[in-house]
């Protein structure tokens, strides 16, 4: 639960909240911004799992509102949306953290190490990896790469 009564693990099977809807929060002495969204499973059905990457989803697999996410990196156009709180079932909706630090469950690609800016191309469902691209849309930064911490700067 937020200091501000929002149960960020919540995951809703009807709007409690309007689709986009930023908030403000502390946590551990450390403000974080969280967003309201819904989650799409896509064509592969790859679940929502806490702690994991999701992306904007294609405007064919959800809208062009920014607020439909998704954990299958086919069925987006590779931008990052932000790191799920909750386990979100297919068409439900949740929180994603979009700035500040957070952990991550699952690791890094391979060669990400401390410092480096990240974005979803190039890696595997609900991750991230290391880019040197121009055209590449960091979304990240690696802050411990070997303990799967990021400072998120998803666009939101």
């Amino acid at each position: 639960m937020s200091d501000i009564g929002i149960d960020l693990t919540a995951n809703d099977a009807t709007a409690q909240f309007y689709l986009g809807t930023i908030i403000s929060q502390p946590d551990s002495g450390v403000m974080k911004k969280y967003k309201y969204i819904q989650y799409n499973a896509a064509s592969a059905a790859v679940a929502g799992v806490a702690g994991e990457v999701a992306y904007y989803a294609k405007v064919a697999t959800g809208d062009a509102t920014g607020t439909i996410v998704t954990s299958d990196l086919s069925d987006s156009d590779e931008v990052g949306a932000g790191v799920l709180k909750a386990a979100l079932t297919d068409d439900y909706y949740g929180w994603i953290q979009v700035s500040g630090p957070a952990t991550l469950t699952i690791a890094l690609t391979a060669g990400v190490a401390d410092g480096d800016p990240l974005t979803p191309t190039g890696t595997e469902d609900g991750a991230l990896d290391v880019t040197a691209a121009a055209t590449s849309a960091v979304c990240a930064y690696a802050i411990d790469a070997s303990a799967k911490i990021i400072l998120c700067d998803f666009p939101h």
